[in-house]
Formats: structure tokens, C-alpha cells, sequence
């Protein structure tokens, strides 16, 4: 039960455990185990060579505020960005580990009723349904056409024959019924400190903010009023009674300081650091106690490299500002220099920040302070031509997600202070980020609330705490606050596919300044150009060749990903 997983065939049916459904859950322990193993499955990604893919990633990469950056080896990302390929067999992590958690999910909820506790069940019971439902749509957002697991395979031989290929309106269909039924059953555990639920554990709270996520991505993508379920229907009215349970409920609020929610301003590494060494408090995001994280991924702590790095923040890693050689020592990472970035420690330069979005916000919301909490603007001093094997550099990096380093830049990731290693211990920095990702917080909320009634107030409510004037209600205000407060969060992507103008967006990417290996140049239309893709493949990315070839080519290509040599990205 607690190791279904692809491999050869599409499930492996074998009992490695000797645990069924006779005598298993049946105590405490048992449920903390059965629902670990989804979770991770669910949140922590595969690490192997170039590929973190994890939908998070590609949703920030595809969308038009970020480039794919990476280095001159790293066409994956590049051509990601693009709506391209650089391996036959590209998102093929994404699709077995999404599998892997809903195989796992459907085998303890199997058995769900074995737990006695009626309120321990129902929360149980939620948990594996949100991670259930949060897998599919991230497979349906990349994939649409999808395969449906609708329970384990009780035999090799079933476990040997293709799931059938669904299309994506259906699959939403089973993630609306296992949402509105998460929503129904999870005790209204309030907001804290997580006395009642361990920091990181999904809440009535995170259900109710994906069920919001996903009508409006349905409704909005195939212009559609209500979201359906197997039986009836999802309305708008109960969505806005859903986040209006968790605005008024939850005991979730925005902190009063945007710039606390980032690793950055933790308290070890605040002293070095200008921008935030006049905040009140430091660090709020990373005590268990943050009022606006509504759900966050934990990590683990690793001294060195080892087998066990999938446990660790690899987002980090991978969205952190790339260094000749990966060079963890440079001085460019330590506080003080000429051409300092401290505190944002070293990593491979995926998804630098398109300058469209620099420009466009600062002609749109010119005072915004958000926008430098947001983005790492290079120093003057730092020269493109240091990054010499650098691709798509703009000299612009998000703050939100790179490791982050304390005691004036020697100190890979601040987690070592937060932990009390020895002063001497550096860390390494392909290992040490455990720094927790934000998946949803309260912010969004009011934003999608704003969204669904028409109404301002809440919006207002995010723009307060920015600084910034009240606005009245318009679809392009509200566009424009959640593309500057939740930048480099993985919505824009399909916020801009749900509002039906991705092919536009995209396209004022074409033409903008970036370095290769130092020297200028500007982003090419590639593939026959941002909108042409766009338009080819309505946003979905190419289902990988080797799940094709196991179903016996009974699985269909996406759309516009037919022919192999046109959609190739060779890279630079």
C-alpha cells in the first residue's frame, strides 16, 4: 500500500508491507504513515540531472514573467519557455511521481474507514483527497488528456494494462467531487499557531482555496458558468461561500509586512542585508506560527550531497542565480562587495525574470514596494560578461524562491544558524536549503474572493498592506494585483490561460534584451513564435514519449506536439 509506484508497468500491484486492509490502519502510528506516503509523493520532487519537474516549476517558466535561463547545457528550460521539447521523454518525473501519490492515495482510501476517531478520519480523509485532487489538476494543467486510476490493481496482470486516456473536462470532473467532498468532511480547524494540525498539513482551509483555483481556471478556460461533478454541479455562489468560510473562519490574515513572507528576511540574515534591516520583526514566514500560510511544503536539512536530496528545497537550487562553474565561494554571494547579490546563494539561473514584467510594473504601479521585495535588480558593478556561460541572463532574479545565505554571505543556507550548527559549517549548497515553499496563502484568497463577487474591498485589503491606493473594481486591476502580489508563485501561467490572453502575453517576451554567455542579444520567436504555439497547443505540454510507448500507442498526442522536428528545441 505504501509503495505502489511507476515503473515498467503503470502501477506495481506488489504488497511489499504485508499490510492490508484487515489490519491496517489501526493505530495512530499506522494513519501518520499511511498519509506520509502520499505527501511524499505529492510535494517532494524527483531530483535527477537537469529535471526538477514539478508543475510548480514549468508554470513559472512557461508563464511570461520569467525566462528559462539555465546555462548553454539547458535547453529543457529554454525550450520550456518557448512551449517547446528538448527530450522525447520531457515531464516524464511530473507524470510518474503525480501518479504515483493518487496510487497511494486511493489505496488508504480504501481503508479510511478503518480509523475509529470520526473527526481523525474526516480529517484523514481530506488530506488524501486534496493530494488526490491536486495531482490530477496538476497533470490536467499540463497534460489535459490524462489517464483515470480509479483504484489500485488488485493483480499484475490488471496493473499491466493501460488506464484509459481521458480528456481533461472529465478528469476536473473527478477533482471537483473529491474537492467539494474535502470541503464537506475536514473539521474547521482555525488558524493557531497549528496546535490541532503540524505546519505543513493540509486544512480545510487549503481545500477550499484549491476548489476556488480550480473553478475559476474551468470556468474561465472553457467558458463555462458552473464546474461539474459526477453527480450536479459546482456554482459560483458556493465557491464564494467557500473562501468566504476561510476569510472569516480561518483565522488566516495577511502579515503586515510583505517583505517577512520571504526567506530573506529571516533573523540570521536580515543584519547583512540593507533592505531588510528595518523590519520590526524578522523571519516571521519560517516560525510555525505564519497567520498567511495557508499550505507549505516542508524540506529536510542535508550537510552534503547524497540519495536523499529529493527531501531537500531543490526549488532553491534550481531558481537560484547562476555562478561560473557553480562557484559557492564567488564573492558576488557575500555581503559588502561591489557586486554583491547577497543574500541569494548560488544555483543554476533557471527562470530569470523577464523584463516585460520589470517594465511593466513599474509603469503600471511605479511605487509598488512589492516589486523590489520581489525581484533582485544586479548591481551596476556586475557586468553581464561574469556570467559567461549563462543563457536568457537579464540581470534581474526573483527573491522568492533562491536559497538564501546568512553571516555575510559565508554560510550557504541560513537554515544552519536556525538549526545551531557549529559556526565553522557552511553547508553545501546543492543540499542544505530546507526553507519551506509557500503552495498557498492567504493573499490569494482575497484576491479570487475579489474576483468572483466583483467587489474591490478585498483587493483593497491586499493593496493596503502593500501601501498602495484603494481602486475600484475593473478585470484588469485585478489582473494586474495578482500578477505583482503573487509573482513567481506558479499562477500566472494559468491565469493568463483561464483569462483567454496567454498567446498575447507570451508574445511580448519576443524582443526583449538578455545575455548568452555575456554577449547581448534578444528572446527569438522560436517554433514559429510565442503566440503560434500558444495557439497549437492551448498551453499543454507534450505527454512523454515512453508513457505512449507502454500504453501501446493506444495514448494520443497533445495537439500540437504531433510533429517531433518541428517543436524540437536544440537550445543555444
Amino acid at each position: 500500500m505504501l509503495t505502489f509506484s511507476g515503473c515498467d508497468d503503470f502501477l506495481d500491484s506488489q504488497d511489499y508491507t504485508g499490510k492490508n486492509g484487515t489490519n491496517f490502519p489501526s493505530t495512530t502510528e499506522d494513519v501518520n504513515k499511511m498519509v506520509a506516503a502520499v505527501y511524499k509523493s505529492t510535494f517532494y520532487g524527483p531530483f535527477q540531472g537537469n529535471n526538477l519537474e514539478q508543475y510548480f516549476s514549468v508554470a513559472n517558466i512557461m508563464s511570461d514573467d520569467m525566462f528559462g535561463g539555465a546555462g548553454v547545457g539547458d535547453p529543457w528550460w529554454q525550450g520550456l519557455d518557448h512551449l517547446m521539447y528538448a527530450q522525447t521523454n520531457q515531464m516524464q518525473d511530473l507524470w510518474t511521481y503525480s501518479y504515483e501519490a493518487i496510487a497511494r492515495a486511493n489505496s488508504a482510501l480504501a481503508v479510511i474507514d478503518n480509523i475509529p476517531d470520526e473527526e481523525t478520519r474526516n480529517q484523514t480523509k481530506g488530506e488524501l483527497l486534496f493530494m488526490r485532487a491536486y495531482n490530477y489538476y496538476n497533470l490536467v494543467l499540463a497534460f489535459n488528456n490524462v489517464p483515470i486510476i480509479e483504484k489500485a490493481p488488485e493483480t499484475v496482470e490488471e496493473a499491466q494494462i493501460a488506464p484509459e486516456q481521458r480528456e481533461g473536462k472529465e478528469v476536473l470532473k473527478l477533482i471537483a467531487d473529491d474537492l467539494y467532498e474535502a470541503c464537506e468532511c475536514m473539521p474547521s480547524y482555525p488558524y493557531d499557531g497549528w496546535s490541532k494540525l503540524a505546519f505543513g498539513k493540509v486544512s480545510r482551509w487549503a481545500a477550499e482555496t484549491l476548489l476556488a483555483r480550480a473553478f475559476l481556471f474551468y470556468t474561465g478556460f472553457y467558458g463555462e458558468s458552473e464546474m461539474p461533478k459526477t453527480e450536479g454541479s459546482i456554482n459560483k455562489q458556493y465557491v464564494v461561500e467557500k473562501l468566504d468560510d476561510c476569510i472569516k473562519n480561518s483565522g488566516h490574515d495577511l502579515l503586515t509586512d510583505y517583505r517577512s513572507l520571504w526567506a530573506y528576511s529571516n533573523q540570521y540574515t536580515a543584519k547583512d542585508y540593507d533592505f531588510v534591516n528595518d523590519m520590526i520583526e524578522a523571519g516571521t514566514c519560517y516560525k510555525e506560527g505564519n497567520k498567511e500560510v495557508i499550505l507549505a511544503i516542508n524540506f529536510q536539512y542535508q550537510p552534503a550531497w547524497s540519495d536523499k536530496l529529493h527531501l531537500t528545497n531543490q526549488y532553491g537550487l534550481f531558481f537560484g542565480i547562476r555562478a561560473d562553474n557553480n562557484n559557492a565561494d564567488d564573492d558576488r554571494f557575500h555581503a559588502g562587495t561591489a557586486t554583491s547579490v547577497y543574500p541569494f546563494s548560488t544555483g543554476w539561473g533557471c527562470g530569470t525574470v523577464a523584463t516585460n514584467l520589470v517594465s511593466d510594473w513599474k509603469n503600471i504601479e511605479p511605487n509598488d514596494p512589492r516589486r523590489d521585495a520581489s525581484i533582485l535588480a544586479f548591481p551596476a558593478s556586475l557586468k553581464p560578461e561574469t556570467f559567461s556561460d549563462a543563457c536568457e541572463l537579464t540581470m534581474y532574479h526573483n527573491k522568492k524562491i533562491p536559497s538564501v545565505r546568512s553571516t555575510g554571505g559565508k554560510r550557504l543556507s541560513w537554515s544552519l544558524d536556525q538549526m545551531g550548527a557549529d559556526p565553522a559549517e557552511t553547508g553545501n549548497y546543492q543540499a542544505s536549503n530546507c526553507t519551506p515553499l509557500i503552495v498557498y496563502r492567504f493573499a490569494d484568497v482575497l484576491l479570487m474572493y475579489s474576483e468572483l463577487t466583483q467587489d474591490a474591498a478585498t483587493l483593497n485589503r491586499v493593496r493596503n498592506r502593500a501601501g498602495l491606493p484603494a481602486v475600484a473594481y475593473s478585470d484588469q486591476a485585478l489582473r494586474n494585483e495578482r500578477r505583482w502580489e503573487l509573482a513567481f508563485e506558479g499562477s500566472r501561467w494559468d491565469d493568463l490561460r483561464r483569462w483567454g490572453i496567454a498567446g498575447e502575453a507570451l508574445t511580448r517576451q519576443a524582443g526583449q534584451v538578455m545575455y548568452n554567455c555575456g554577449k547581448p542579444t534578444t528572446m527569438p520567436e522560436a517554433g514559429g513564435g510565442y503566440k503560434q504555439r500558444y495557439n497549437e497547443t492551448k498551453g499543454f505540454y507534450r505527454i512523454p514519449k515512453s508513457q505512449i510507448d507502454l500504453s501501446g500507442g493506444t495514448y494520443k498526442q497533445n495537439a500540437g506536439w504531433e510533429d517531433d522536428t518541428k517543436t524540437q528545441f536544440a537550445g543555444y
